[in-house]
């Protein structure tokens, strides 16, 4: 999808688009031949939707890849990841408001647990009370570096910033996080020759960071990933014409929607509070952006009965959406997280979308099953989802005579 082309076609129109984003919505039976998490969980709103709408599942990247989240967002908001990438590390600090200079390189990072061996036992530590995080950033930024200014910021819970400020440094560094238990913390390697400064540089803080954190059981050790420096893409606003806002109380997901251009507004820490502020803005924008995260913290600890909880709140606030009479709404994921894999996967997203100018298609409950069936289809580009939904926002024009 080439948002030059998209962005050709645009025009005005006094709608306003809906974009519901669970988070690792997707998932899978705890046996063979059983329910997923969203099928299990008791969804009359989305059903209705569902019924009233047209519904499918959308691929992320591509056939069999397991997406980050910073790919899978950028999929659903019409940017092809393959193209338009960068690294967790960008979108961490964007989500915190930090001031990312250009050459700046930033990573994000967990606070972990480490066996006397070096292991890695726990890669979230816990998920350490969020002021924990705090007072250990504020020892690890008493690291200096010979070459580079160093930045250590608190994200949230075990999650932390880590920005390199310098002369000739590159994101082009590997990652120190193995994704898994059971491994050391690896070493930090430069992929192209130009990086091999910044990955001597990020050794060294990985280095003093393990022992400055030796005696802070359980976040003894740090893990890093997503190296980056800020790119310079087109504003959402831009290809689609419209005035656009982000509600998410995650500072990575903060960060996404300041990556591409949108307004990132100030909410609270509760998905209630996400739908107030939805309700708080809505004269101001044509386009909100409203990210659910607990449904994909519950898939990543592995508790299918808490993400299916999680499920059933999000559909339970969906009237107090609906009462504010959008025109186009689309609930989905960014990807799925099974929670008896404990992590993302690759399996296509359920998808609805729903407007007054949708061909329903027979459909009449939200799951995995149902949208194989669906008139989107069993396998649509996650990228085609935003130009079908300005489409049915009546927001695209005629291409050609």
């Amino acid at each position: 999808m080439d948002l030059n082309f998209i962005k050709e076609l645009t025009k005005k129109a006094e709608t306003k688009v809906v974009l519901l984003l669970v988070d690792g919505i997707g998932g899978l039976p705890k046996t063979a031949g059983g329910k997923t998490e969203l099928e299990t969980a008791k969804t009359p709103n989305l059903d209705k939707l569902a019924a009233e709408g047209i519904c499918g599942l959308h691929v992320p990247v591509g056939a069999g890849v397991t997406p980050g989240s910073g790919p899978a967002h950028l999929g659903v908001f019409g940017y092809d990841a393959c193209k338009y990438f960068v690294g967790r590390g960008v979108l961490a600090a964007l989500g915190i408001g930090f001031d990312l200079h250009e050459g700046d390189v930033a990573a994000r990072g967990n606070f972990c647990t480490v066996d006397d061996a070096g292991v890695i036992t726990d890669r979230r530590a816990g998920r350490i009370a969020t002021e924990k995080n705090q007072a250990l950033c504020a020892e690890l930024s008493k690291i200096t570096l010979s070459g580079a200014e160093v930045f250590v910021e608190t994200v949230k819970e075990h999650r932390f910033l880590l920005v390199l400020r310098g002369k000739g440094l590159s994101g082009e560094v590997s990652e120190t996080d193995p994704n898994k238990e059971g491994n050391p913390p690896r070493e930090p390697v430069g992929e192209t020759p130009d990086a091999e400064k910044t990955a001597a540089l990020v050794k060294e803080f990985a280095e003093k960071a393990k022992t400055v954190l030796a005696d802070h059981h359980p976040a003894n050790m740090v893990l890093l990933r997503g190296f980056s420096q800020k790119p310079d893409w087109p504003t959402f606003g831009e290809v689609f014409g419209v005035r656009a806002a982000g509600i998410a109380s995650y500072p990575m997901y903060r960060g996404l929607g300041k990556l591409i251009g949108m307004d990132v507004l100030e909410t609270g820490t509760t998905l209630e509070d996400e739908f107030a502020t939805l309700a708080e803005r809505w004269d101001d924008f044509d386009f909100f952006y409203v990210h659910v995260k607990p449904t994909d913290s519950a898939g990543e600890d592995g508790d299918f009965d808490r993400k299916v909880a999680k499920i059933e709140a999000v559909d339970a606030l969906v009237p107090r959406l609906m009462k504010l009479a959008p025109d186009v709404l689309v609930v989905t994921g960014d990807h799925s997280t099974p929670a008896v894999l404990k992590s993302h996967s690759w399996h296509p997203v359920p998808t609805l979308i729903w407007s007054a100018y949708c061909r329903c298609d027979g459909v009449t409950s939200f799951g995995e099953k149902a949208c194989i069936t669906g008139g989107l289809g069993p396998r649509i580009p996650a990228v085609e989802l935003m130009p079908i939904a300005m489409a049915n926002a009546l927001r695209l024009d005629k291409y050609g005579a």
